[in-house]
């Protein structure tokens, strides 16, 4: 019987921040403080996953919605939430079919999601639609990296992963906005492009 994408996620949930602890440091959470840093007013985070960026912003925005398709994931990042004091809007679902309303919010977070979503075009074009006239989209992703070995590594990994993740690790999310009505303000790489991140406004 074939797991859908919501379903794998769901049995990640519980051993996910061990998972990824070596990462965390080295590779994620500087990525993380960058898009933090930029996080300003009502905000949307959607592929919230265990809430791993609430800390570095929660003091930043106004007021917080978490959204993500995987409950399981969701009830993780509610409970960082509530362990930090953050009062928060939870709104499971696809993130390229967001139950929410056109122009609602001032920044749109999206931090190691793009990666496992069905169409990152799609998604763009959501995270677009309920963003405010010069509101700010975060993206930070691992991407296609710079160097010919990086990328002979993403392809083994793109080959041994479960399907059912959803995984891909050669997107370059960037590439994307002109199509999704977007204009990027501000982008960083890490070294050999392992993760890039980029600021985008409508």
């Amino acid at each position: 019987m074939s797991v859908s994408r919501a379903e794998f996620w769901d049995g990640q949930a519980a051993g996910y921040d061990r998972t990824t602890a070596f990462l965390e440091p080295r590779l994620l959470a500087p990525a993380r403080r960058w898009v933090a840093d930029r996080v300003s007013g009502s905000t949307l985070e959607v592929g919230v996953g265990t809430g791993a960026n609430l800390p570095y912003y929660a003091d930043r925005a106004t007021d917080v919605t978490l959204s993500d398709v995987s409950p399981a994931m969701l009830r993780a990042a509610g409970a960082r939430a509530a362990a930090l004091g953050l009062p928060v809007r939870m709104v499971p679902g696809d993130a390229a079919h967001l139950d929410l309303p056109s122009g609602s919010f001032d920044t749109v977070v999206c931090t190691f999601a793009m990666c496992c979503v069905d169409d990152e075009l799609a998604v763009l074009r959501e995270l677009a639609r309920v963003l405010r006239p010069g509101g700010q989209l975060l993206v930070a992703d691992h991407v296609e990296s710079s160097a010919r070995l990086g990328r002979g590594v993403q392809r083994v990994l793109d080959a041994v992963t479960p399907q059912s993740a959803g995984e891909h690790h050669r997107r370059r999310p960037v590439l994307l906005l002109d199509r999704a009505g977007l204009t990027l303000t501000e982008r960083e790489a890490s070294r050999w492009r392992l993760v890039e991140r980029f600021a985008a406004t409508r």
